[in-house]
């Protein structure tokens, strides 16, 4: 399973129901839950070619 930072928990934790998406800078990025708490975390995966 992937893993992101969580700003609440303040820890790196597996993402749960992860999707990748693409944001406005053209940048892939993993977003889904947090494990522990359900915030949602984002993990940047670099730029799309």
């Amino acid at each position: 399973m992937p893993e992101g930072r969580c700003m609440k928990c303040k820890k790196m934790v597996d993402i749960k129901d992860g999707k990748e998406t693409v944001a406005k800078n053209n940048a892939l990025m993993l977003k889904g839950k947090c494990g522990a708490c359900g915030t949602t975390v984002c993990r940047i995966l670099g730029r799309k070619k």
